[in-house]
């Protein structure tokens, strides 16, 4: 990446069919990037790898069609990836949602956390070692300023819904568990040249504020006024591409720059305590990093 340039480099793309999934594919590929796009819904995905290919002339672009609310799904997706794929530059952990009701997913989880939190927790791990053959490599997770607002109860992180029944408080909670496992998994992971950063894309006019709840109309009034998609892929592909972020790892980014996230995500205690929960939550074992 000593130019910023991702030709030769592999790129796992989660959430890529629309919005600012869709906006970062476009300009990775752009870039030259062999792409690998996740996608829920398997004609949309089509109809989006059939976009960035025609719109940027790069034809190297796959499409895996997995529903990362589901850890089977998650599992089937690494292993379709690892079939084909030796090496690994860049996963972009890009996914996620935000859900107005209460639910849990088939594996027993509240349904906001498991997209935004423990699909990217279990994803990464599952192609850790092929990132570590691959390095210097990157992981790019899209949290969010809401993390700011967020309270974790680790007595019950797979289902508390006290903070509200879904919407904000479980994305907040699961956006702040997204920039707290960032942070440990940097520390695990240093001198390994692998480097793990996380982002706020800004407030961004997505699908998702058609999903607020009781607030839709509210919320699809005001993102009129908010950024649009391709504006907020741009710290994703800073943090994919750029090269002033070789070795950088463990940082918060906001419009491409360094910046504090919530004193809480600086919790090394509470991050260690969640790491592991999230490893019995997913049926991982502790993973084994190559040597440095």
């Amino acid at each position: 990446m000593a130019d910023g340039s991702l030709r030769d480099k592999v790129v796992l793309l989660t959430g890529a069919s629309s919005g600012i999934g869709k906006a970062t594919a476009l300009g990775l590929a752009e870039l030259g990037a062999t792409l690998v796009l996740v996608c829920r819904n398997e004609v949309r995905g089509e109809r989006a790898k059939r976009e960035v290919i025609g719109k940027t002339g790069n034809d190297s672009v796959e499409l895996i069609t997995a529903d990362l609310l589901l850890q089977s799904e998650v599992r089937k997706a690494a292993a379709e990836f690892r079939s084909s794929h030796p090496r690994l530059d860049v996963l972009i952990n890009n996914a996620g949602g935000a859900f107005p009701s209460y639910a849990e997913t088939e594996d027993g989880i509240e349904r906001t956390i498991a997209l935004n939190y423990f699909a990217p927790f279990l994803l990464t791990h599952l192609v850790l070692d092929v990132l570590e053959k691959s390095a210097p490599s990157r992981v790019v997770n899209v949290a969010s300023v809401g993390h700011f607002g967020g309270k974790i109860n680790l007595d019950n992180l797979t289902r508390d819904n006290r903070m509200g029944i879904g919407g904000l408080g479980a994305y907040q909670r699961s956006k702040l568990a997204l920039v707290l496992f960032s942070y440990e998994l940097a520390r695990r992971l240093s001198g390994k040249q692998v480097t793990v950063n996380c982002l706020h894309p800004g407030t961004v006019r997505t699908n998702i504020w058609g999903h607020a709840g009781v607030w839709t109309p509210i919320a699809r009034l005001v993102s009129l006024f908010m950024r649009s998609a391709r504006s907020g892929a741009r710290t994703s592909i800073y943090l994919a591409s750029s090269p002033k972020l070789e070795g950088v790892t463990g940082r918060y980014y906001d419009d491409c720059k360094p910046t504090p996230s919530s004193e809480e995500s600086y919790n090394e205690s509470l991050a260690l305590k969640l790491y592991g929960m999230s490893l019995s939550v997913t049926h991982l074992t502790e993973p084994e990093t190559e040597q440095a």
